[in-house]
């Protein structure tokens, strides 16, 4: 039985013919990307520019479409609505949650614009009900955001531990310097857009942090075993033949998880679009940085290869002796 093969069985790309080039445009799109968001900003989401939430209720099902048409001409900028459910709820219980950021130059919304919102779903459904209204205010919404910068850092820099106790501090640095490119590519093209950014996308940027390290120690891991085995091979080709290694499995694992997102990017609706946009960059930018930024990193640091003069010599050289009876 003859398998498909998105790649030939062996493969002998030179990763390293255009490095300055490969790398030179990373460097150039993370400046880019910090420049779009000082220039444009972030166009943040209720979350964290605060708001209001409305719950609704209703014995009629919640028809999503509907309602934000009836929404749409009050022009409340975003406007976020979604069904809740819960198994505890009635047969005829049909529950939505409308959130509505913060107008301007107002901490939380006015009674004039929730009677507005209410009228306007009244057209739709004379018996809604709105047993609930909140309205989160800056304060929390800046707590929100320290909060999720808070979690960025706090996921890169675990990640860099493990790597380092896993590998050695070059590959850790390598990773990092990975995922760095992958974080502020995708802010960047946020801010670029105007796209929302609240915290769904912070959970996306997260999922993105596990998706690229996930991508980049199956490498290192191939060119660790590479480095024992070939112990006399330059550093820079024992990189090569390791990515050329697993690129069917690269190209593969990207090219399906693409597939599915793409089909939730066209078909899943505007709730979900935000977080799905961003994985899908962060997919595309993370395998590419798998490749071509964080070995870079690891070859322009080096690594000691040399065996150890002694028992219990410190760690960086294990590269010489693993393997060894």
């Amino acid at each position: 039985m003859r398998h498909l093969r998105l790649v030939p069985e062996v493969t002998t790309i030179d990763f390293f013919r255009h490095a300055r080039v490969t790398f030179g445009a990373s460097v150039v799109a993370m400046v880019l990307s910090l420049v779009a968001v000082a220039v444009f900003g972030l166009n943040f989401g209720i979350d964290f520019r605060g708001g209001t939430t409305i719950r609704s209720e209703s014995s009629v099902p919640v028809d999503v479409g509907a309602y934000r048409a009836a929404i749409a001409p009050l022009g409340l900028g975003d406007v976020t609505i979604t069904e809740v459910f819960d198994p505890t709820f009635r047969p005829d219980q049909h529950v939505a949650q409308i959130r509505i950021q913060a107008q301007e130059g107002q901490e939380a919304g006015s009674p004039e614009m929730i009677e507005a919102v209410a009228q306007a779903l009244r057209a739709i459904d004379p018996d809604i009900a709105f047993p609930l209204v909140e309205s989160v205010g800056p304060k929390v919404s800046r707590e929100l955001i320290l909060s999720a910068i808070l979690a960025v850092l706090g996921a890169t820099a675990a990640i860099l531990v493990y790597i380092w106790l896993r590998f050695e501090w070059q590959f850790a640095l390598g990773a990092v310097a990975a995922l760095v490119h992958d974080i502020v590519l995708t802010v960047g093209i946020f801010a670029l857009l105007q796209l929302r950014f609240d915290l769904a996308i912070i959970a996306a940027l997260l999922t993105i942090l596990g998706y690229s390290i996930n991508d980049t120690v199956v490498v290192f891991d191939r060119l660790r075993e590479n480095l024992i085995k070939y112990k006399k091979m330059p550093l820079r080709d024992v990189m090569n033949l390791s990515v050329n290694e697993t690129l069917s499995r690269t190209v593969m694992t990207s090219g399906t998880t693409l597939i599915a997102l793409v089909a939730l990017l066209v078909f899943g609706g505007d709730v979900i679009r935000g977080f799905v946009f961003a994985i899908t960059w962060g997919v595309l930018v993370g395998t590419y940085s798998s490749v071509y930024v964080a070995k870079n990193v690891v070859l322009w640091l080096g690594v000691n290869r040399e065996p150890p003069k002694e028992p219990g010599s410190a760690a960086g050289t294990r590269f010489g002796d693993a393997g060894q009876p």
